[in-house]
């Protein structure tokens, strides 16, 4: 569950294999099993987590490089986290 901690910080949990397919990220968890297809922008936030970061610190980075609203760039930030943390493919740090 995503919070609404404005410092509750997230990133990449160990034990998944990500490689780069056409500009898109592709990763296997080795604990489940599963392929995921994290696209471009997925892959893109996936390798933003490489050290804990925060919603709102991955959200002003996606802003400066992609011509997106706030609102809309936190609403799809927190959707791709929560389907992340669901499989277990993200660690929180408070």
């Amino acid at each position: 569950m995503i919070t609404n901690r404005l410092d509750t910080k997230y990133s990449q949990s160990p034990g998944n294999i990500v490689s780069d397919m056409d500009g898109e990220k592709v990763m296997l968890s080795v604990s489940n099993g599963k392929y995921y297809n994290l696209g471009e922008l997925g892959g893109e936030i996936w390798e933003l987590m490489k050290e804990p970061i925060t919603i709102q610190e991955l959200v002003t980075t996606l802003q400066s490089q992609y011509n997106v609203d706030q609102t809309e760039c936190k609403e799809h930030v927190t959707d791709f986290l929560s389907q992340l943390l669901e499989q277990g493919l993200v660690s929180i740090h408070s």
